[in-house]
């Protein structure tokens, strides 16, 4: 990730912009002494931390000069006062997949996923494009963690009734996901069209569940990946790990934003990141542009939709 940030120092181009890395220690305590250590060397903007304890104490510290913070956390409720959340939030992912659904023609919708912070997100997600999109309300069912996964998918099938589902929204990945696809493939009139998380990018073996095949789920654009993906190997001699994108694109924000009047990193403004387009909200968050792929029986998944711009039409 370090990598990832002086490479976007090195494309943004601009010699009065200076990197000072500073190493958190992977602690709340660590974040905050790290902030408080730039701060005193004149940082005006920050890009990092990781986790959501990090970034809270960080952002508790750089508020007191004015410093924008571009966390690389997806933890929604870390967003604002100064804080923008740069990871792909669960919420964004389940609107995406949505809109591509509804788009398609479904109509009776429904979600499958574990009770935690992730699948409630999920459902928060999903019931708000629902609304803003005039859907019925979908069929939420979050089940424990140990749950069978064929069992749950069957209890599922149950509540949906005669009538089945159009599109159904899995929110785990692997095995598990691939248990359940299938038990709903059985249990419902007619098979779904289900949808995946990002979980789903890097798992070439789903395609070997025959219920999973034709399924879509969200990804970064593949464009914008490959030539960040060839850019950081010429630098670095090796390809980036999957979250070094976030990194990228925080760094050039937070550059951007030490050039901005009044400090602040551009908001409403459509840029190219290393996943794809990303556009800062007032609020706090990054609306990323997700594309759409598709399950194939093996190998790699097959581009469906490109990520569209944030803030276009339909977005």
């Amino acid at each position: 990730m370090l990598n990832a940030a002086q490479l976007a120092l090195f494309d943004q181009g601009d010699p009065m912009v200076e990197f000072l890395p500073r190493d958190t220690g992977s602690t709340a305590a660590g974040a905050a002494e790290a902030t408080r250590a730039a701060q005193a060397q004149g940082a005006r903007a920050f890009a990092g931390p990781l986790t959501l304890g990090e970034t809270a104490a960080a952002a508790n510290v750089a508020r007191a000069s004015g410093a924008p913070v571009l966390a690389f956390t997806s933890d929604a409720a870390q967003a604002g006062n100064g804080v923008w959340v740069m990871g792909v939030t669960p919420a964004e992912q389940a609107d995406r997949m949505v809109a591509a659904a509804a788009a398609a023609g479904a109509q009776r919708l429904a979600l499958l996923a574990p009770d935690d912070g992730f699948g409630r997100l999920l459902a928060s997600g999903m019931r708000a494009r629902a609304t803003i999109l005039a859907l019925p309300p979908p069929l939420v069912l979050l089940h424990p963690r140990i749950s069978d996964p064929a069992q749950v998918a069957r209890d599922l099938a149950a509540q949906a009734g005669p009538e089945g589902l159009d599109a159904v929204l899995l929110g785990t990945g692997g095995d598990r996901a691939r248990q359940a696809a299938a038990a709903l493939a059985a249990a419902l009139p007619a098979r779904p069209r289900f949808l995946g998380t990002g979980l789903w990018a890097q798992d070439s073996a789903l395609g070997q569940e025959p219920a999973l095949v034709g399924a879509w789920f969200p990804g970064p654009d593949p464009q914008a990946r490959a030539a960040f993906d060839s850019r950081y190997q010429m630098a670095f001699g090796e390809k980036p790990p999957r979250l070094a994108g976030v990194a990228y694109d925080a760094a050039a924000l937070a550059a951007r934003a030490v050039r901005e009047p009044g400090g602040n990193p551009p908001l409403g403004q459509p840029m190219l990141g290393a996943d794809g387009p990303i556009r800062l909200e007032a609020g706090g968050l990054a609306q990323r542009g997700l594309a759409i792929f598709e399950v194939a029986p093996a190998g790699e998944a097959l581009l469906v939709e490109p990520a569209p711009v944030p803030g276009g039409p339909g977005t």
